[in-house]
């Protein structure tokens, strides 16, 4: 963090490299944003997005500019929170750009100012409602999913959609005791965001909580977790697993099946911005415009990321999302639960319906 907030970037002077280098469609300024991307030559990530997943996005992004040593944390999505907000208030300086799934999370950050804002040349190319206040920007549209292990699953128990995946667990909680697995909300920030955003989608979330409860779920902060305990059998059914991963490893693993459910599928977006006080503001804002970029967003797909450009075709298997997906939109909704009374009655009542001791709501 800079200790003297007022005092003003000098003015960097683009080189001849620097304006050769401006993308086709981009201001001829931009060319000043490089060099003094190159001049501060370090950028520092913070994201929820497994390393193995962006490799190719990063080293495509060195190959554009060498100058810039890519520093990239990959962290679950509450560290990140904890961790950036620990570091601001210690003033020892953070990282160049926040990217995580929990949409809530950045969102909450973005709102308690700590995002600058940047008009990113890419902003025309996105949808509506992916970019709030020119801070915060959704980079891809990814269904929130089943996964199941096809050796081990019985083919006829295989759920279509939530309604189907509550009566399994009603009629053979012994057979799904400790097989089925999830993120854990109380401690996941992206696991609080979605199965809140289930109970907006239907008040029957609830009852399937209810009949969680008796399967004693194995319930993790790591996407990874989950994903091995379902490919060794240790547990037979994900439920609200970022589709992404599930898809990637079903198109190496034939054990692995995906299920897009057909009464609504979530779609999230993972949220980057830069914080306020970044202190390499323009290498950050050359790695987010390369992310957003059609260039950029192919590499996301290679890893089954689904892009929110039009320009960009998603992975042949999205072919089968169905029509009725409830888009997590970019924006001040997603604060409504993360209101700490609000988000500690939501977890209270998440425990006790969990463990079949909440009492009859209204």
């Amino acid at each position: 963090m800079r200790d003297d907030k007022s005092a003003p970037r000098p003015v960097v002077e683009p080189t001849i490299a620097s304006i050769e280098s401006v993308p086709a469609g981009y201001p001829r300024s931009y060319a000043q944003i490089i060099e003094a991307a190159k001049q501060e030559g370090r950028l520092s990530i913070y994201s929820a997005t497994d390393a193995r997943e962006v490799t190719e996005l990063i080293n495509d992004f060195r190959s554009l500019y060498p100058e810039i040593n890519v520093e990239y944390a990959d962290l679950n999505s509450t560290e990140i929170y904890s961790r950036f907000i620990a570091e601001v208030a210690a003033r020892e300086g953070s990282a160049d750009l926040l990217w995580s799934s929990a949409m809530d999370l950045q969102i909450k950050l973005v709102n308690d100012g700590y995002a600058q804002p940047y008009a990113s040349p890419e902003k025309a190319a996105l949808p509506e409602g992916s970019v709030w206040k020119n801070e915060a920007y959704g980079t891809t549209g990814e269904p929130i999913v089943f996964a199941y292990n096809k050796r081990l699953m019985p083919e006829e128990d295989v759920p279509q959609n939530h309604a189907e995946l509550t009566d399994l667990l009603r009629r053979k909680p012994g057979f799904y005791q400790e097989k089925i697995t999830s993120y854990n909300p109380v401690k996941s920030g992206v696991g609080f965001l979605y199965i809140t955003q289930d109970v907006l989608a239907t008040g029957d979330t609830w009852d399937f909580v209810a009949a969680l409860g008796p399967t004693n779920p194995k319930l993790y902060t790591s996407t990874g977790a989950m994903m091995e305990r379902i490919v060794s059998g240790e547990s037979l059914l994900a439920f609200n697993m970022i589709g992404s991963y599930a898809v990637e490893r079903a198109s190496k693993d034939p054990s692995v099946g995906v299920v897009f459910p057909n009464d609504y599928t979530l779609v999230m977006s993972r949220i980057a911005f830069i914080p306020k006080d970044a202190r390499n503001p323009n290498a950050a804002k050359l790695f987010l415009d390369f992310m957003l970029s059609k260039r950029g967003q192919e590499h996301l797909v290679k890893r089954n990321m689904r892009s929110i450009r039009s320009d960009v075709a998603a992975p042949a298997i999205y072919a089968s999302l169905p029509e009725n997906t409830r888009e997590i939109r970019v924006g001040p909704a997603l604060l409504a639960n993360l209101d700490q009374e609000t988000r500690l009655r939501f977890l209270r009542r998440w425990t006790e319906t969990l463990s079949g001791k909440e009492e009859q709501q209204p």
